[in-house]
């Protein structure tokens, strides 16, 4: 025979779970900050790809094919900047001072091999989600 189930043990029961949803929040808060730890270390890290020349004379000739005359190249979060993405955002002619890790790398590439055939790189904020600077996105153009 079954006893109905009193106050007190209804309330241990939503205590539990209560607890049980916090743990599971918190486990994967945890895993979210672990993974995006672990990408804003690749990408500080990267270096670029050895066939570079290749890729990028590909993909500027698909691009000029379809008619375009600017390619986005890089998209990373603007808290990969050195100064969270301001300088960027203010279209400040010294932006690229504010990059780090691959972005820094991309840009020494394109100043050494692309700049001196004519080619032009911009960069801006691309979204603000929760009124935050949240990617940015570097162009190349010709």
């Amino acid at each position: 025979m079954s006893t109905l189930l009193n106050p007190n043990d209804l309330q241990k029961i939503a205590s539990d779970m209560e607890m049980q949803k916090i743990n599971e929040f918190r486990t994967r808060e945890a895993k979210e900050k672990q993974h995006t730890k672990e990408l804003h270390e690749a990408f500080m890290s990267r270096g670029v790809h050895p066939d570079v020349q290749s890729r990028v004379n590909n993909a500027v000739r698909h691009a000029a094919e379809q008619g375009l005359t600017e390619l986005r190249v890089l998209v990373f979060p603007a808290t990969y900047c050195n100064d969270g993405g301001r300088r960027i955002n203010n279209f400040d002619p010294d932006w690229p001072v504010s990059l780090e890790g691959f972005a820094k790398k991309a840009y020494d590439y394109y100043d050494a091999e692309l700049k001196p055939l004519g080619y032009k790189l911009s960069a801006q904020v691309l979204n603000y989600p929760n009124g935050m600077m949240g990617d940015v996105g570097m162009f190349l153009k010709w």
